[in-house]
């Protein structure tokens, strides 16, 4: 993930002015500490969860879902417009075209030498087989450091006809199944190579060359040990609707602030087609409704900046409605938003407290965002700990809405509870639940109902939310002001599994 020089701290922020001319100027500590603590006060996870029971109203109501470019999240977003607008916020939509995809098969079962089943997810953008699928001869890729990225890798084996199974790693699902399609092969399964579902994408349409679905690590590794005992034919059918279809970012912002001085913040409104999307992601959509209404009620507030509320569409699709908002900004607009904070899953039944690394201390994955992710990391887990919460560091992927926010420059940053990444016994000892099992085992799934909501994770991540706009609203200095080395490790629970990864999740398309 390529990261640029961060533009929005560029200038110098005039903290201390007052935002109107001839006013006497503010103290903005004084100030953000009083709305955050009444932010953080008044904002809750009760109230949010009448938002999440609209959702489900909603859901139920428009074939299960509120998947972007469906009835039911046209009516998600009405629902948040009409709440911002009742409550003095100006609000727009923002309109835009996408792929809309939803899956009609996803089957794999092997036929010879002992049927069964296998569980397999369609790649979104995947070509589709016939209906009925195909049955054919199953081959695996040899494994090595970049497993099915390169024509030599399909060297050893006749593919033609032939489905091929793949060891994820090394390149992008793309590129996997675009060097088999060029050995013949007829379809592609990709395995994951850590523990849990591998529900991945190819990144657009055009990408896709042959059928190709993801199988977890599990699964895959069973069907590499049969491979080796001899022949194995398996019935394989992907099918997937794409159609072109309309939809829309609602944005709503304070009607007084700095607009050079924009303190933004981020969910995404749309679920898959699998479910009603309740934890994903009803919940950062909820928790942000709730403190931005909160905000316009609060007779202490007149922030000095500019405040802007997103809810983003087609996030499941690839981040697309985050990636069009962004690329429509001037480079002055870029400039103007001082950071941007992010709130996706964050009531995860099973979940751990994440926070992003935006400086990577943990020394996980991708590196550090772009200059003054750090403070937005330290930020957030002093809160936490002012709060006695427990607290773990996460790969800074950019795989959810802040990522085309990093690639502009813009400091990031936000928290997630965990999708399907598995639970550690570490994790189960200082955040409870239980270990060996996904941190939301409803992930992209029908049952990510109104009972998969842990109010407990929902009303710590709120607290968050209102403790960012209540402070940022007056006083960014803490943008400027140092980190030292060991900060973001926080308390006991701290210091980066990277188990909030959301494998698929956005645009994971390796």
């Amino acid at each position: 993930m390529a990261v640029v020089a961060a533009t929005a701290l560029a200038t110098p922020l005039l903290l201390a002015a007052s935002p109107n001319p001839g006013r006497p100027a503010h103290d903005p500590g004084k100030e953000a500490a009083k709305l955050s603590r009444e932010l953080v006060r008044n904002a809750s996870a009760r109230d949010a969860y009448r938002h999440l029971q609209q959702f489900q109203a909603i859901a139920d109501s428009t074939d299960g879902h509120r998947a972007a470019g469906s009835l039911g999240h046209d009516a998600s977003a009405a629902y948040v417009y009409r709440q911002l607008q009742r409550a003095g916020y100006k609000v727009s939509y923002e309109n835009f075209r996408f792929t809309y995809t939803e899956t009609l098969a996803e089957k794999l079962s092997v036929v010879t030498p002992t049927p069964r089943d296998v569980s397999i997810k369609a790649m979104t953008y995947t070509p589709s087989t016939e209906v009925g699928g195909l049955t054919a001869a199953l081959v695996a890729v040899p494994v090595d450091g970049t497993t099915g990225c390169e024509a030599t890798d399909y060297a050893s084996s006749t593919f033609t006809g032939k489905i091929a199974l793949i060891k994820r790693g090394g390149c992008s699902f793309a590129e996997k199944q675009a060097a088999a399609a060029e050995a013949g092969a007829a379809g592609a399964v990709i395995y994951n190579n850590v523990e849990g579902v591998l529900s991945g994408t190819l990144g657009e349409v055009a990408a896709g060359r042959i059928p190709t679905g993801g199988l977890t690590q599990e699964e895959g590794e069973k069907l590499a040990a049969d491979l080796a005992g001899g022949e194995v034919t398996v019935s394989f059918e992907i099918r997937e609707l794409q159609e072109d279809r309309p939809t829309r970012n609602v944005i709503a912002e304070t009607p007084g602030g700095s607009t050079a001085r924009t303190v933004m913040l981020g969910a995404h409104l749309d679920s898959v087609t699998e479910g009603p999307g309740i934890n994903d992601n009803g919940s950062g959509s909820a928790g942000l409704l709730d403190v931005a209404l909160k905000l316009a009620k609060s007779k202490s507030s007149n922030p000095a900046n500019k405040v802007r509320f997103a809810w983003w569409s087609a996030e499941e699709n690839g981040l697309i409605g985050s990636e069009k908002y962004v690329a429509a900004l001037s480079e002055k607009q870029r400039e103007q938003i001082a950071l941007y904070l992010n709130f996706d899953m964050i009531a995860s039944p099973n979940g751990v407290q994440f926070v992003f690394d935006g400086d990577n201390s943990d020394q996980v994955g991708e590196g550090a965002g772009p200059e003054g992710s750090a403070q937005l990391e330290r930020d957030i887990n002093e809160f936490l700990d002012g709060k006695g919460k427990p607290h773990e560091g996460t790969d800074f992927t950019g795989r959810s809405d802040y990522g085309p926010f990093i690639e502009v420059g813009i400091p990031s940053g936000g928290t997630d509870t965990g999708a399907e990444g598995i639970k550690t016994a570490a994790q189960a000892e200082v955040f409870g639940g239980e270990a060996g099992i996904a941190y939301d085992p409803c992930y992209h799934a029908a049952c990510d109902d109104l009972d998969n909501i842990d109010m407990g994770h929902f009303d710590t991540n709120i607290d968050v939310i209102a403790n960012a706009v209540g402070t940022y609203a007056h006083d960014l200095r803490s943008l400027t002001r140092p980190v030292t080395p060991d900060t973001g490790t926080g308390t006991p629970g701290s210091g980066g599994s990277g188990g909030g990864l959301r494998e698929g999740h956005g645009r994971d398309a390796e």
